[in-house]
C-alpha cells in the first residue's frame, strides 16, 4: 500500500498531527437511515477521528423520504463534527485531504431533469409501492428486481404516468446524488449500481442484454427511452471518481476553509462498505449489516440456478456477485424498547445513558431460555418483502404456556432482528451456497459475544466480529478511497488482506447446539405466527 510517509497503523500522535496538517488524512463519509458518520483515517485504514449527525426519514403522503436540504444539513454538521474532533484530539484542522469517499444507502428513487432540479421528493429504499413495477421486470429480464431497487420506482411511476416522467434527464441514488454535487461527475461505484439496475459480473457494467429489454418495454409508454441515458456511468473500486471542486467545498464547509482538489472513490452503496468494512469481499465469504434495516452478503462462486424473490444479485465494488438477503427491519424495534427501558430507570430514580441501557438489554438476551420461552416478537415497524408483508406491525406475542421474563423478552426481540434475515439465508443453502465464515459489523455488535453468538444460531454459520465492528460504512469507503492509491494491479480482496486486515484481532463464535435447536423453535412460531401480523397490519 502506498502510505503516507512516516504513517502506518499504530502511528504516534506526531505522525498524526503531522499527517493531518499536510493534507495527507482520507475522509469517508456515509449517509446511514439515522446517522450521517464521518471517519477520517491515516494510512489508508486506521481510524484518528469520526464525527456523526442523527436524522430521521419522513413520511409524507405515505412515502417515506429525507428532503435535500436535510441532506446538506446533515452532511455539513457531520464534516464540522469530525474536523472538531480532529482538533481536539490533535490541535489540528484539516483543511484539504488526500482523497475522500461518499456513501449510503442504496436503492430508492432521486430523479431529476435537466437543469438538476428535484423532480419528486426522494423516494428511499423503505418503499414498498412498486409491486406491479418489480414484479413484471422481474419476469420480463429474467432477473429478481425488488421493490426497493431505482428501476423499480422508475417503471413504477412510467407506469402510473406519473406526470415528472416526461421531464426525467437522470435517476441516481443517494450516494450518487451528493457524489454529483461534490464533483460535477454523474458516476456510481458498481456495487451501489447494482442496485438500481443489473449489473454484468463480465463486464462491471449494466447488463446491455437486460438494458434491451427493459427500453422496448416502455416502448409504447415512452418512446425513444434510453434506460442507459438516464442512469449514471459505473466505475469499478480504484477507478477515479473525480475531484472536489470547489463549489462541492462550500457545500461540506461553508467556513470556506476546506480547499478543493482531492479525488474521489466511486460512491458506493451500505452494502458495499459494510463489505470492504469486514474485509469480506471474496467468494465463500459473507457479512451482516445491522442497522435500520438488516441484510446479508454473500459473495458468490458461482451463478446462482434459479431467481428467488427472497435474494438480490448485486456485485462488491470490485464487481463480484453477491446473493444479497436484505430485510426492511433490523434493530429499530429493539432499540425502541431499549428506550423504553432507559425511561423505565429514570423513573425510578437511576437514570442510565442510552449504551448503558442496550447493552444491558443485550446481555440480559443471553440469560434467556434457548426458544425464548415460547415468546415471539414482530420487529417489522415497515413492509416486509421477503415474507410478502406491504406493512408492518411490532408485536410481542404469547400464549398463557409462555414464561415471560426480562430475559426471555430480550432474547425474542434479537431473535425477530434475525429471524426474517435466516428465512432468506435458507434459500441460499438450499441452492448449495456454502460459506467459510460470516463477518458482522454494526452497533449492535458493540457488546461483546451477545448479538454474534445470537446470529450464530439464527444462521448457522460461524461468525466472526473484528476490530473494525463497530466503525461501519464511513470508515468501509474511507479504505475504499485509500485503495484509489494501491499498487497497480493489486485487486481489493489482496489489499484488504494484506494492508488492512493483517493484523486485524477477530473473535469467531461458534454456533452453539442448544442455542441452534431453540431459534429453530422459535422460527417455526415466526413463521406460523405471521399470519398474525398479516391480520394486525390489516385491522390497524
Amino acid at each position: 500500500m502506498s502510505q503516507v510517509p512516516g504513517v502506518g497503523v499504530g502511528a504516534s500522535p506526531d505522525e498524526i498531527r503531522a499527517a493531518l496538517a499536510g493534507g495527507g488524512a482520507t475522509l469517508g463519509i456515509e449517509l446511514g437511515s439515522t446517522r450521517i458518520k464521518a471517519c477520517l483515517v491515516v494510512g489508508g485504514a486506521e481510524p484518528v477521528a469520526s464525527g456523526s449527525h442523527a436524522w430521521e426519514n419522513q413520511l409524507e403522503g405515505g412515502t417515506w423520504t429525507y428532503s435535500l436540504d436535510a441532506v446538506w444539513t446533515g452532511l455539513r454538521a457531520c464534516v464540522a463534527a469530525v474536523l472538531a474532533d480532529c482538533e481536539r484530539r490533535y490541535g489540528v484542522r484539516p483543511t484539504m485531504f488526500r482523497a475522500m469517499g461518499v456513501s449510503a444507502m442504496m436503492h430508492g428513487y432521486l430523479a431529476f431533469d435537466a437543469d438538476g432540479e428535484l423532480l419528486v421528493p426522494f423516494r428511499t429504499w423503505r418503499n414498498t409501492s412498486t409491486g406491479r413495477a418489480a414484479s413484471e421486470l422481474t419476469q420480463v429480464l429474467g432477473c429478481n428486481i425488488p421493490l426497493r431497487w431505482s428501476v423499480a420506482h422508475l417503471y413504477q411511476a412510467i407506469l402510473d404516468d406519473e406526470p415528472h416522467v416526461p421531464h426525467l434527464a437522470s435517476v441516481t441514488t443517494l450516494a450518487g446524488y451528493v457524489h454529483r454535487r461534490l464533483t460535477g461527475r454523474d458516476v456510481l461505484g458498481v456495487g451501489d449500481a447494482s442496485g438500481v439496475f443489473p449489473v454484468d459480473p463480465v463486464t462491471r457494467r449494466y447488463d446491455e442484454r437486460m438494458l434491451a429489454r427493459f427500453d422496448a418495454l416502455v416502448a409504447e409508454r415512452r418512446p425513444g427511452t434510453r434506460l442507459v441515458d438516464l442512469l449514471p456511468e459505473v466505475l469499478v473500486a480504484g477507478e477515479r471518481a473525480g475531484t472536489l471542486t470547489a463549489e462541492g467545498a462550500a457545500l461540506l464547509d461553508p467556513t470556506g476553509r476546506l480547499q478543493p482538489g482531492a479525488p474521489l472513490c466511486p460512491p458506493e452503496g451500505d452494502a458495499g462498505t459494510g463489505m470492504v468494512a469486514t474485509g469480506s469481499v471474496a467468494p465463500r465469504t459473507a457479512n451482516v449489516s445491522v442497522g435500520t434495516s438488516i441484510f446479508a452478503m454473500v459473495v458468490l462462486e458461482k451463478p446462482l440456478d434459479q431467481v428467488h424473490e427472497e435474494l438480490d444479485l448485486v456485485t462488491t465494488p470490485a464487481g463480484d456477485l453477491v446473493a444479497m438477503v436484505h430485510c426492511n427491519n433490523g434493530a429499530s424495534e429493539l432499540g425502541a424498547w431499549a428506550e423504553v427501558f432507559g425511561e423505565f430507570a429514570g423513573a425510578l430514580g437511576q437514570p442510565a445513558d442510552a449504551d448503558a441501557v442496550f447493552g444491558a438489554l443485550l446481555t440480559q438476551a443471553l440469560a434467556g431460555e434457548p426458544d425464548a420461552g415460547g415468546l415471539v416478537a414482530y420487529n417489522y415497524l415497515a413492509g416486509e418483502p421477503v415474507t410478502g408483508l406491504a406493512q408492518g406491525r411490532p408485536l410481542v406475542v404469547r400464549t398463557p404456556e409462555s414464561r415471560l421474563t426480562l430475559a426471555n423478552f430480550a432474547r425474542a426481540q434479537v431473535y425477530s432482528a434475525f429471524a426474517t434475515l435466516s428465512l432468506g439465508m435458507r434459500v441460499l443453502a438450499h441452492e448449495g451456497v456454502q460459506l467459510d465464515a460470516m463477518y458482522a459489523h454494526g452497533g449492535m455488535f458493540r457488546t461483546a459475544g451477545v448479538a454474534q453468538r445470537l446470529l450464530a444460531a439464527a444462521v448457522g454459520t460461524p461468525v466472526a466480529v473484528g476490530d473494525a465492528a463497530g466503525e461501519g460504512g464511513a470508515w468501509g469507503i474511507a479504505v475504499l478511497a485509500g485503495f484509489l492509491d494501491a499498487p497497480a494491479g493489486l485487486d481489493l480482496g489482496d489489499y484488504l488482506a494484506r494492508h488492512v486486515f493483517a493484523d486485524a484481532r477477530i473473535d469467531v463464535v461458534e454456533p452453539a447446539e442448544r442455542d441452534v435447536a431453540g431459534f429453530a423453535r422459535f422460527l417455526e412460531r415466526f413463521e406460523a405466527g405471521l399470519a398474525v401480523e398479516r391480520a394486525a397490519a390489516d385491522a390497524l
